[in-house]
């Protein structure tokens, strides 16, 4: 009676039993469940015509050493794949020296567990791509704001407008532009201005300038913004000279010439993220308007600055009076031009 209840429990819990001779690995007895898994192979005579994969030599080493061996051993039973996880344990009754054999299919375990891998793996992938693309996102607001102003905006998702006091402004526009747009060709413009305000921006980084934004042929930064710089004005100066320097440079191997004229100013501007859906970082104040001005004063590769930023400069670089000028929307006052002191000039110094 005990005997069938615990053949019925083995069959309910599905549990291949088989006992088997140790020195022939003959078979002594077979469960139900266990003749059920290898029913085309269950009148085999011995272990290893039943498992062909099992390493019969290992088998026996280890029940010698320890008594105890495990494998795992796949299956075909009719189409499907079964995956058994067999334990074998040294035995012996009235003195004949027994392998207990007790299998358990596994299948569905190493199916969930593949599942899962391929899950693991979809999800690490997923993840890997959404760290990109915020990478991709985080590089693309950097391009448009400051950090500092794009920290605030990740953790609170505005940007409280800042007043920066002083600072210095280089506002450039490139001569002739419109005509070059509708003579040459659109592609090779726009692939020769990212080349320009990508070299302009490494330029900048040097003496520690911001790029606020370009608008077509317009290019705007900043000295002295986000975090305050005493030589800001001297900064934006030796940006501004660059600036020229690398187009002429750039002119000598190029067919098409670019020029640019340049205005600088000093003082105060207000920094903020304007727009809900298409967010643009931008500065406004007298600083930005005076130095949009200047530039008008420019000829073609010069620099035009206000007086005081002159007052500034003089004693490190060459500069030159263009006399009093009236500017719109300013009162009338004096404009300079500031050159690049390798040059050969005779320049009247400011004050």
């Amino acid at each position: 009676m005990i005997e069938a209840i615990n053949e019925q429990l083995l069959r309910a819990i599905g549990v291949g039993v088989a006992l088997l001779d140790r020195n022939t690995l003959g078979f002594r007895f077979q469960n139900d469940t266990f003749r059920d898994w290898f029913a085309d192979k269950a009148e085999a005579a011995s272990l290893d015509e039943v498992f062909e994969e099992l390493d019969t030599a290992a088998l026996g080493a280890a029940l010698s050493e320890t008594g105890r061996y495990t494998a795992e051993i796949q299956h075909r039973k009719k189409r499907r794949r079964m995956v058994i996880a067999a334990d074998f344990t040294a035995a012996t009754d009235a003195g004949q020296e027994l392998v207990v054999l007790v299998c358990q299919n596994i299948t569905r375990i190493r199916e969930l567990e593949s599942m899962i891998d391929s899950y693991s793996m979809m999800v690490e992938r997923n993840t890997r791509e959404l760290k990109r693309e915020k990478e991709q996102v985080e590089r693309l607001l950097l391009n448009i704001m400051p950090r500092s102003a794009y920290e605030e905006f990740k953790s609170f998702g505005v940007v409280t407008p800042q007043l920066y006091d002083p600072v210095s402004v280089l506002m450039l526009d490139f001569v002739g532009f419109t005509e070059m747009v509708a003579s040459a060709d659109p592609s090779v413009t726009v692939t020769e201005l990212n080349d320009i305000y990508s070299a302009f921006d490494r330029i900048g980084e040097q003496f520690g300038c911001e790029r606020i934004k370009t608008i077509g042929d317009a290019y705007i930064t900043v000295a002295g913004l986000p975090d305050p710089m005493p030589d800001h004005a001297n900064a934006i100066a030796n940006a501004a000279i660059r600036f020229v320097r690398y187009l002429e440079r750039r002119n000598q191997s190029h067919p098409h010439q670019w020029r640019c004229r340049i205005g600088l100013a000093s003082g105060a501007v207000v920094g903020s993220v304007v727009g809900i859906q298409k967010y643009v970082y931008d500065i406004f104040g007298p600083a930005v308007n005076l130095a949009t001005r200047l530039q008008e004063f420019s000829e073609p590769m010069q620099i035009s600055v206000q007086d005081e930023v002159a007052k500034i400069l003089r004693d490190r670089f060459e500069i030159e009076s263009l006399g009093e000028k009236q500017i719109r929307g300013f009162a009338d006052q004096p404009v300079w031009r500031l050159y690049d002191s390798k040059k050969d000039i005779a320049p009247v110094r400011a004050g």
